[in-house]
């Protein structure tokens, strides 16, 4: 297993496009820290960068190399391995790479100019979508066999955690706004990853209060020190319930 994922992370480390998406994020990052007048403006403007760039190249990058590597698979599967202990090591090396990369872009500049709470939880929320992200892409891609197919699905995917989401929450509140939703849109906000982050970021900067009751109604909830084991949970949660359904579909899947 340690063979398998020392070369998988080895082999995206050489890949051009990681190396380009690290440089840019480093040059981001550090450009908006020394334009900004304030440290904390700067993790403000990098949070979209974290919630829309990096799952978009978190989930493409991992679905193409998936279909790439389909010889390659094909070829440790006929070695005397468990399906499980490839499919683990490929996500693990894959995982691992990309946060890698992000850390190297938009951790370390963020632990340099904003040592803070607010800086960490910025760090931690971007660790763990790209993780959740990497996982949604592997099962995608082991469930559609058709490339072409299956990188339209991921692409789909990431429009709806990132966009199409919000746009149907906006809908339902529209629709029952003459009731109260500020407690049910808590439960709504587990299932999207993206939008839970970004709740606990906003929430470690303090400006629940400019969202009005229902940023109160959010801080009750994930501003306490329970409410943030629950999120930290139910993200960790979107890591293992796509993993385990992709290894159980790999396991039975006729290459």
């Amino acid at each position: 297993m340690k063979k398998i994922i020392k070369y998988v992370i080895i082999d995206i480390l050489r890949n051009k496009i990681i190396l380009a998406f690290t440089l840019f994020l480093l040059a981001l990052s550090l450009s908006i820290f020394n334009l900004e007048d304030s440290s904390a403006k700067g993790v403000l403007s990098l949070l979209n960068i974290v919630l829309i760039i990096v799952p978009m190249v978190s989930i493409l990058f991992t679905a193409i190399y998936v279909y790439n590597s389909a010889e390659f698979l094909e070829l440790l599967v006929s070695q005397p391995l468990k399906r499980k202990t490839i499919w683990l090591s490929m996500f693990t090396g894959l995982a691992s790479s990309l946060v890698l990369s992000f850390f190297i872009g938009i951790g370390v500049p963020v632990m340099l100019y904003e040592f803070s709470a607010t800086g960490a939880a910025l760090v931690v929320a971007g660790i763990l979508l790209t993780v959740i992200f990497v996982a949604i892409a592997m099962l995608a891609a082991v469930k559609i066999r058709d490339k072409a197919r299956g990188i339209g699905a991921v692409i789909l995917l990431w429009l709806y955690f990132s966009l199409l989401f919000d746009g149907l929450v906006l809908f339902i509140l529209f629709q029952f706004a003459d009731y109260p939703m500020e407690k049910a849109m808590v439960v709504i906000t587990v299932f999207n990853p993206i939008d839970l982050s970004r709740i606990m970021v906003l929430l470690k900067m303090d400006v629940s209060a400019m969202m009005g009751y229902t940023g109160a109604v959010f801080k009750n909830f994930f501003g306490t020190a329970a409410g943030l084991c629950t999120t930290l949970l139910v993200l960790v949660g979107w890591i293992a319930v796509p993993a385990w359904l992709s290894v159980r579909k790999f396991n039975r899947k006729e290459l």
